[in-house]
């Protein structure tokens, strides 16, 4: 086979000039369970066949049967090309979020690039969102949405380019021409993956971490290689206005020595001004990097955003709504 690298991102993925890819990182599969200690439940559903399109479900211990929860549909980091909802990491990560936040979650499994390259990702995604709140009627496939999902506290979140999904699923929902059937209460965007053509900030001060997110997108999105992409660049003079954004609320989550800090905060001050009718919130962790709490759960760090964010998934709408 041939051995010779056509482009990689250390640590990350190789692909070969022969057309292989290896993916160095987010390959585990932990099965689904009921966990021990927080008796959180966890199964996997096939929810677009063709596609391949699937998720991982949490339901927390219930203390009633007819038990309705805020509905959480999360999307999982790490550049659009690697990992899943069913590593370690990020279920480990969703059953302690839920088990906080006393919600039920859905944790999408989209198509990765570069076999799958965007705008699989989004079609995925909103698909997948399509088909979770198909279940508001109470009368969809699956008896845990059914059951105990409330369809008037609906969330997205994710973490790097999951938040980035969040960030554009919402967008996608705010557009007129598209039906949705519910309203989406609030996104929570961690750590969230934009980017743009000029650096600001910080960020020219990284130039080994700003030349990998340099070619970061134009190697997932190939189509439109642009850092300036409205997609990834929300503040793009290209892009559409973010006053359209199709939530009541938004929590953005920074962290002190991610390369993509300003960006985030970028993020809050355009939302704050663009004249959308909502509520934006911003939290920043202090001497942590990105991705931080996915490594060290037990940390008082990523205890702090847990409680954070499950505050922010049982928040009801501003009262001016």
């Amino acid at each position: 086979m041939d051995s010779e690298v056509l482009i990689e991102f250390p640590g990350l993925i190789t692909v070969y000039k022969d057309g292989r890819v290896e993916s160095l990182i987010g390959t585990d599969f932990v099965p689904p369970s009921t966990h021990p200690q927080t008796g959180v439940s966890s199964k996997d559903v096939i929810i677009i066949p063709e596609s391949n399109v699937s998720a991982r479900f949490f339901l927390p211990k219930l203390t009633n049967p007819n038990q309705k929860l805020p509905l959480l549909v999360y999307f999982h980091g790490v550049a659009f090309c690697v990992s899943s909802p069913f590593t370690s990491k990020f279920s480990n990560y969703l059953n302690a979020l839920v088990a906080e936040a006393n919600v039920i979650a859905v944790s999408v499994n989209y198509r990765n690039a570069p076999e799958h390259p965007l705008p699989a990702a989004y079609e995925d995604s909103w698909a997948a969102l399509q088909w979770v709140v198909s279940h508001c009627n109470r009368q969809g496939p699956e008896p845990w949405l059914n059951d105990h999902a409330d369809f008037e506290r609906v969330f997205l979140g994710g973490e790097s380019s999951g938040a980035n999904i969040a960030h554009n699923l919402a967008m996608v929902a705010g557009d007129p021409e598209f039906s949705l059937n519910v309203d989406i209460l609030g996104i929570a965007l961690v750590h969230p993956y934009f980017w743009g053509s000029e650096p600001i900030g910080s960020e020219a001060l990284h130039p080994e971490a700003k030349a990998g997110l340099d070619k970061l997108w134009p190697f997932v999105c190939p189509e439109n290689p642009e850092n300036d992409d409205p997609r990834v660049n929300p503040e793009s003079i290209d892009g559409p206005s973010m006053v359209g954004l199709g939530c009541t609320r938004v929590l953005v989550c920074v962290a002190e020595k991610d390369v993509l800090r300003d960006r985030g905060r970028l993020y809050y001050e355009a939302l704050g001004r663009s004249g959308w009718m909502g509520v934006v919130e911003i939290m920043e962790t202090d001497e942590v990097g990105h991705g931080f709490q996915l490594n060290d759960l037990e940390s008082d760090k990523a205890k702090d955003l847990i409680t954070r964010l499950a505050a922010f998934c049982n928040r009801d709408k501003p009262p001016f709504f």
